[in-house]
């Protein structure tokens, strides 16, 4: 069995190898690094990997499942009391798919939903965090490489949707898009679904006059492409963590 101490050595070694291939890439991108985001996607596995990555230097911790993050909040909120850090310490955003059903839970454990991707879910969010007092981070999921095993709004749908979120959902902050590369071809078809979803970015924000800063786009597999095609945030799972039984590589 690998000792806690052992996870926790590895995963800062592999978070220092990461940072040094997101710097490589940025600067090929001539990019400032540090407007890039790392997003430790820590599903399958234990808080005390979690902790780890938060310790090394991740960004952000990412998610999944509303469930697995609610089953794991009561050890982090532990362990985070035994080691004296107040809460928040490092914000937590969803970047798996989320089912209406729960939206308040999910709002419970997260500061950024990176996978609104319907109207009736924004405006189960946005109702949700007025209640709450708060306003509600959020990414557009777009399906940019068309595949129907993706969830996402079509990228010929997002304007529509972007237009109700910004007029019919006053308590979410729309900060950007969010997309998963292409699990069929190449390096051409990966960085043309990143181009596509940059893109759009840039035509929603001449048409609604609004920033949307964020990009998150980019895994383990191809984060410095990403980057180079203009990625503010990149999810990185197995690279961290290693591989774990039942998952797909992120």
């Amino acid at each position: 069995m690998i000792r806690n101490e052992d996870v926790a050595t590895m995963v800062r070694r592999r978070i220092r190898e990461v940072r040094e291939c997101m710097a490589e890439a940025a600067e090929q991108a001539c990019r400032d690094v540090a407007s890039i985001r790392l997003v430790a996607v820590s599903k399958y596995h234990p808080v005390s990997a979690m902790i780890a990555a938060a310790l090394g230097g991740a960004d952000v911790l990412g998610e999944s499942r509303v469930q697995e993050a609610l089953a794991k909040r009561p050890a982090w909120e532990a362990e985070l009391r035994h080691r004296g850090v107040p809460q928040p310490w490092i914000p937590w955003h969803l970047v798996g798919h989320l089912q209406r059903n729960k939206a308040r839970k999910a709002m419970e454990l997260f500061s950024c939903i990176q996978s609104v991707d319907s109207a009736r879910l924004g405006e189960d969010l946005s109702r949700i965090a007025g209640e709450d007092g708060r306003t509600l981070s959020v990414l557009l999921e777009v399906n940019t490489s068309g595949e129907a095993s993706k969830h996402g709004v079509p990228p010929e749908a997002a304007p529509a949707l972007t237009e109700h979120l910004l007029e019919k959902c006053p308590f979410l902050s729309v900060e950007g898009l969010m997309t998963v590369g292409p699990l069929e071809g190449g390096e051409r078809e990966t960085a043309a679904a990143f181009v596509r979803l940059r893109t759009l970015r840039d035509d929603l924000a001449r048409r609604f006059g609004h920033p949307f800063p964020e990009l998150s786009m980019g895994m383990s597999g191809d984060f410095a492409l990403a980057i180079r095609e203009g990625s503010t945030m990149v999810r990185i799972g197995s690279a961290i963590f290693g591989p774990r039984g039942g998952t797909e590589d992120v």
